[in-house]
């Protein structure tokens, strides 16, 4: 399936001073919807996918840039290069730039920027950990219930990878996108680390 950035007019973002631009990348679980400026990226929306493709992105998913690409910021032609990288090509991800991010969320110090930073550098593609883990490695080891909360406020899902986090027990939990597609991120994740192994 390809990949089709279309931008939507640039709306101002409240008291910010920023301008944000919108895209949608058609992706194999469906519309993402990405939004950022400038200095960086503000969010991806997902999709609440009732159905998905099985056995993870298909190497003839193109996924092309078409449209547009070209107007908007580079925080989100870099946002868009990554999910395209992560969909169909994911060993390549590890060797592209992760966009800025310019979500109020992350421009604070709070445990839950600390947990979603956490999380990010810490657990690998093709890796989960559950939120007692996720709590131990971002200092607060009593901390679970805050770090489940801090997944429900994740702005930038797939690449700060909440779908990563799973309960005590092996059972995959709740997740924004629903739970239809967090299954689908981690079969993914494990058949694409797969092949890549040496």
């Amino acid at each position: 399936m390809a990949s089709r950035l279309v931008p939507k007019a640039a709306a101002e973002e409240g008291g910010s001073g920023c301008t944000e631009s919108h895209a949608v990348l058609l992706s194999p679980v469906g519309k993402l919807e990405i939004s950022g400026c400038e200095t960086g990226l503000h969010e991806i929306k997902l999709p609440q996918p009732s159905a998905l493709p099985s056995g993870g992105a298909e190497p003839w998913a193109a996924c092309e840039l078409c449209g547009g690409a070209e107007e908007l910021p580079e925080p989100l032609r870099q946002c868009a290069a990554w999910l395209r990288a992560y969909f169909c090509d994911p060993g390549r991800t590890a060797s592209l730039p992760l966009p800025p991010f310019h979500h109020p969320l992350l421009r604070r110090d709070s445990f839950t920027k600390q947990v979603l930073w956490t999380l990010l550098r810490d657990v690998k593609f093709g890796e989960a950990v559950s939120y007692k883990q996720l709590a131990d490695l971002a200092g607060n080891s009593k901390a679970a219930r805050a770090v489940g909360g801090a997944m429900r406020s994740n702005p930038i899902p797939i690449i700060i990878p909440c779908h990563r986090v799973i309960r005590s027990g092996g059972q995959t939990g709740n997740y924004g996108g629903g739970h239809v597609l967090k299954e689908w991120l981690l079969s993914h994740e494990k058949l694409q680390k797969e092949k890549l192994a040496p």
